[in-house]
């Protein structure tokens, strides 16, 4: 019997594979290759599937899924830590964005409720994707990458009021008063069931459930609550989406969170694939070949709007003109909920006909343009920066008192006061050497001034801020902050201003110390090679080679820019091959047996270096090591011999150690 359902899986899946092989080749992400393949396939396309229905029921679930997730990760702890870019930032940024959007549409003659509607879809960004290609950048910790990441968090949180007043705007209800308390009255509902279900009911029956220790059980118990949750939110009159949303908040605030999510992930990848494949299936081909010029403008419109807002508002947190860019850039998008806010307001009728084709269509390109838009961004920073602008603008508004840095002469400035940054200042404490501090976070400048830090807030990246720390004078720069291109300039204007100074710069990649080297830096230090590094050289000593060629050998590694790790083989280095320096020798372990030859015999009736060709250099003795023992010491039963020599020859030693006389 043939399941047309099945077919179109197949076909889904075995084009989305090829599409997203492909996108991953070109570094654009997944989302935008499974939109690619929901046009491809869809009717608009190729037309090679056909249980279209059944596809989008497959993308409901998708969404009920990551909804569910979202609300799982969703951490109280986690939010407290960037608040004010949350709940300042975000709120400003999906407000500003929404007025402008309302203002603009209203223009072009769209209907209020509409309007309102289209300011929605337009205030949100990927979540997804941006934290993604941050990630794979290194700079989730960046004072942009920590305010991007508040900023999205109030995203996520926003889109369920949102869906929750859509109804509203489609002016299907006479009284509108009367339908604001109906939906105070069914969030408070929800709030307390929420309250209550965190608090008691959940997670005494996830603790019943994983007594068991069985984990189907405990799956199956993650997925009802999830589907049960969203449920009673459908029966109520609200949405599938809120409903899981809530499910995964209620399991968020259990210790059992982490396991639910891990359960859920792999089920949530495959079905919200289905969804952004549907979404590619409801774009129509002909539609975007008939207008590309309106909608390749409607979609610059849209970056150009979204990442100014964003810009405008990380500057009114006061966080420099830099960081400022950065986040602009990085929001510029449309977001993937947007699209599911989108179905919502094809149902009340908000979204029809042109307008939601020319919704999916600048929403698919500016989503596939973000990748791109990121990898530029910091270039495109540093030409603005370039332009005669205020110093105050550049530097940042935010009200953190300066710290009279006294002048100093062959100091350290340490750039960046993160666990890297802390070390080395603690250090330069103990043994006295004067040295300040840049930090651009301005919670942490507050807190290291009140414990009498040389700390101060500003942007290294800005002349008049390096300026200020005497670099003209210093002897040492350390610059150890996780932004690439912050990096760079700040290695050229150091350089620029003292020719003198030592610089060492704090990396994550390997691919960063070249252009490093370049613009004048002596001493790059990649994160991931100096790990080797370090296990390495345990490594050897574990093997009792000696510390003195351990050291030659690290100081080798990292004065030819770890070209060891890089290539398999290296001619020019004398360490590159261990065997080297010792040729068919081997340093074993052997025990001492009893009735073994060797119990009661010393080092010098046994004659193991004349006769055999073996050194003992030395032996464990219960729990001591006698190293380099005296010649005339006898052998214990249990004793283990440390030796050095040819392998055949420490096998004849062997053989001897473990066999009784003959």
């Amino acid at each position: 019997m043939e399941i047309p359902l099945l077919n179109d899986i197949v076909v889904i899946f075995g084009l989305a594979i090829a599409v997203l092989f492909i996108c991953h080749r070109l570094r654009v992400p997944a989302v935008v290759g499974f939109l690619l393949t929901g046009i491809f396939v869809g009717p608009y396309g190729f037309g090679l599937v056909k249980a279209v229905h059944e596809v989008e029921i497959l993308a409901e679930i998708g969404i009920v899924l990551l909804l569910f997730t979202i609300g799982i990760e969703f951490s109280l702890e986690r939010l407290l830590q960037i608040r004010k870019s949350v709940l300042m930032g975000g709120s400003l940024q999906v407000l500003l964005t929404f007025l402008a959007t309302l203002f603009i549409a209203r223009r072009f003659g769209q209907a209020f409720g509409e309007a309102i509607f289209i300011g929605f879809l337009v205030a949100l960004s990927s979540t997804a994707i941006v934290l993604k290609l941050i990630q794979e950048r290194a700079e989730v910790d960046s004072p942009h990458g920590r305010t991007t990441l508040g900023i999205l968090i109030f995203q996520d949180i926003i889109i369920v009021p949102m869906i929750l007043v859509t109804p509203l705007l489609a002016g299907a209800t006479g009284n509108l008063g009367e339908s604001i308390l109906i939906l105070l009255a069914k969030g408070i509902g929800i709030i307390l069931l929420v309250f209550v279900s965190a608090k008691w009911i959940v997670p005494r029956v996830l603790y019943q459930i994983a007594r068991t220790r069985n984990q189907e059980v405990f799956l199956l118990s993650v997925i009802v609550i999830c589907l049960g949750v969203a449920w009673l939110t459908s029966k109520a009159g609200l949405s599938l989406a809120l409903g899981a949303f809530l499910a995964g908040l209620i399991i968020s605030e259990s210790e059992y969170s982490h396991q639910a999510l891990g359960n859920i992930l792999p089920f949530r990848d495959v079905f919200t694939s289905f969804f952004f494949v549907s979404i590619g299936m409801l774009l129509d081909v002909g539609f975007l070949f008939q207008q590309p010029g309106t909608i390749v403008l409607i979609a610059l419109g849209v970056l150009i709007l979204k990442s100014s807002i964003a810009c405008f508002t990380t500057i009114l947190l006061g966080f420099p003109l830099l960081s400022s860019i950065l986040v602009g850039l990085a929001l510029s998008h449309v977001c993937e909920f947007s699209f599911i806010l989108s179905r919502s307001g094809v149902e009340h009728g908000l979204l029809a006909g042109n307008n939601y084709q020319m919704f999916l269509a600048f929403s698919i390109l500016s989503m596939a343009a973000t990748p791109f838009i990121i990898t530029l961004a910091p270039r495109a920073a540093d030409m603005i920066l370039r332009l005669p602008l205020p110093k105050r603008l550049i530097s940042g508004f935010y009200p953190v008192p300066e710290i009279k840095v006294e002048a100093k002469k062959d100091h350290l400035i340490i750039i960046g006061f993160g666990v890297n940054g802390r070390n080395v200042a603690r250090a330069a404490r103990v043994t006295g050497i004067p040295y300040v501090i840049i930090e651009m976070n301005p919670e942490t400048v507050r807190n290291e001034q009140a414990e009498g830090e040389p700390i101060y807030y500003g942007d290294a990246t800005q002349e008049a801020v390096l300026q200020h720390a005497d670099i003209r004078d210093a002897m040492v720069v350390i610059v150890a902050i996780a932004d690439c291109a912050a990096t760079r300039r700040i290695t050229e204007i150091a350089r620029r201003f003292n020719q003198k100074a030592h610089i060492i710069i704090r990396t994550r990649y390997l691919q960063e110390m070249k252009p490093l080297y370049e613009l004048g830096a002596n001493e790059v230090i990649p994160e991931e090679f100096e790990t080797s590094v370090e296990i390495f050289t345990r490594v050897l000593a574990k093997y009792l080679i000696p510390r003195d060629e351990i050291e030659a050998l690290v100081a080798e590694i990292r004065s030819d820019g770890y070209e060891m790790f890089r290539s398999l083989f290296k001619e020019s280095s004398s360490f590159s091959d261990i065997n080297l320096q010792l040729p068919d020798v081997e340093i074993s372990t052997l025990r001492v047996v009893e009735r073994s030859p060797l119990v009661g015999k010393s080092l010098a009736e046994i004659e193991l270096r004349k006769k055999y060709g073996v050194t003992v250099l030395a032996i464990r003795r219960n729990s001591q090591i006698l190293s380099n023992p005296n010649v005339n010491m006898p052998f214990c039963v249990n004793d283990v011999l440390f030796v050095l020599g040819p392998p055949d020859r420490v096998a004849d030693v062997a053989g001897l150690s473990r066999n009784p006389a003959v």
